[in-house]
């Protein structure tokens, strides 16, 4: 079979791409497509998720084995061939470029068809992608926001009010650190 992907951007109005892969293609050749497409080196850690309609992510597919989590099994890009996931037309996908702004493409299953190629392939490239990284000021700035604009308790971190007398210590006292138990 040959899965039709499109993926677009929020930030970019005439943004999109679209890849034809063949099902057996991985979810590494279907990021190593996505970032050739777009330009973007390959030194982040990006991930795929699965969503639901409402693009709630669910299963998720890292580059990198990390920890488990309890409700989906923990898959690697490397290992996990797009037909264990994508099944049916008009399935939701995201791939997060900027880890640390969790910035992501959102993607669609736009067609199924008859056939079979070799890995992945971008059929067609519109407008300009967002810039991979953001820095934190350009976040900000993105979002109307500076500094003391967060809406934030300027107090919240550090709370010079701070009165030990505030604590319910009932439950704490049989806590000890001293003897290393803890950790």
């Amino acid at each position: 079979m040959i899965f039709t992907l499109t993926f677009s951007s929020e930030e970019s109005d005439n943004f999109r791409l679209v890849f034809d892969a063949d099902s057996d293609a991985t979810f590494l050749d279907l990021h190593h497509a996505i970032l050739a497409a777009v330009n973007y080196p390959d030194d982040q850690m990006t991930s795929f998720f699965m969503c639901n309609d409402r693009w709630e992510k669910e299963q998720e597919v890292t580059l990198v084995e990390m920890g488990s989590n309890f409700e989906y099994d923990n898959m690697v890009m490397e290992s996990t061939r797009l037909s264990e996931l994508l099944e049916e037309k008009g399935q939701r996908l995201i791939y997060i470029f900027d880890p640390m702004f969790e910035r992501c493409f959102f993607g669609r299953l736009t067609d199924i068809k008859a056939g079979s190629m070799t890995g992945v392939k971008t059929v067609k490239k519109q407008g300009k992608a967002p810039k991979q990284l953001q820095t934190e000021d350009a976040f900000e700035a993105a979002n109307g926001k500076q500094g003391a604009d967060l809406g934030l308790d300027e107090d919240f971190y550090g709370d010079s009010r701070y009165d030990e007398g505030d604590i319910d210590m009932e439950g704490f006292q049989d806590l000890s650190f001293e003897d290393g138990s803890m950790f």
